[in-house]
């Protein structure tokens, strides 16, 4: 039967799944795809003389997804393995000629989901306030960004590789806390605690943390900050008394006044650092 011969009003049988739809939608969307050929006297077709349905030799399970494509334009939301179904049902349609194509929305949703799964998740201050309740907390690889977490007591919190950009933690308690690999650019520690009453303990750890820009006016006596990146942040007031600094990124570092008494610095890079009135 001819297509120009056909109703506006389609009906069809996708591997045997029944369907309703008109030429415009299969036309006008992806002009150039298959269906648009089959369907705009480009094509003859036959239909079953009987029920009038036009069978299609295809899986029908996601045909409902290419009809609402081709309708809305839209993308559904599905796993990856029915997205990976859905790509070989749109490659057999040949939905990719447009200037969106399904391929390229789906293509666009599943890399959107890789970075989010990149991302650290993100907490908010009251979520904080309800974890430190338990007894042994950790916020490894999470978003606290922004967050003003000051006179919080989070003693002994797991913030290794987390993201702590311009975190308020001003007069926190942050005794033996771990702040491995963290992001905490534009951070204030003013007036934290971050040491146990026995000096002889190493206690917070800051290795390899990118402290930029940070402001950290508390005491760091013993605190282990190995390789971490302090370059720019203002370090006026802190007491580094036998911090490990061995390797750290000290340029630009203000470090005016500061107690270095015992200071470990070997490696540490302190170009352009100000270091007018240390004690060291």
């Amino acid at each position: 039967m001819e297509d120009s011969n056909l109703p506006s009003l389609v009906r069809l049988s996708i591997g045997g799944k029944k369907f309703c739809t008109t030429i415009d939608t299969l036309t006008r969307r992806e002009p150039d795809s298959m269906l648009a050929a089959v369907f705009s006297s480009r094509h003859t077709v036959y239909q079953d003389s009987e029920k009038g349905y036009v069978f299609v030799d295809r899986d029908g399970k996601h045909f409902r997804h290419i009809l609402n494509w081709l309708r809305d334009g839209v993308v559904p939301t599905l796993t990856d393995s029915e997205y990976s179904e859905l790509i070989r049902e749109a490659e057999y349609y040949q939905l990719l000629i447009s200037h969106i194509g399904l391929i390229e929305g789906i293509s666009s949703v599943l890399n959107k989901r890789k970075e989010d799964e990149k991302s650290p998740a993100e907490l908010t201050h009251t979520d904080v306030i309800k974890c430190i309740q338990s007894e042994r907390v950790k916020f490894r690889g999470v978003n606290l960004s922004g967050l003003d977490l000051s006179k919080l007591d989070l003693s002994f919190v797991d913030f290794s590789f987390a993201c702590l950009k311009n975190v308020l933690f001003s007069r926190a308690n942050l005794r033996c806390a771990k702040f491995r690999d963290v992001d905490a650019v534009g951070s204030n520690f003013h007036n934290a605690t971050l040491r146990k009453e026995d000096a002889s303990l190493i206690d917070c750890s800051f290795c390899g943390a990118d402290l930029r820009c940070a402001h950290l006016h508390a005491d760091l006596t013993d605190a282990n900050l190995e390789g971490a990146n302090l370059e720019g942040a203002n370090l006026k007031g802190a007491k580094l008394s036998n911090a490990n600094l061995k390797g750290a990124n000290l340029r630009r570092t203000y470090l005016h006044h500061v107690n270095l008494c015992d200071t470990h610095l070997e490696g540490a890079k302190l170009d352009g650092a100000n270091l007018l009135g240390a004690i060291r």
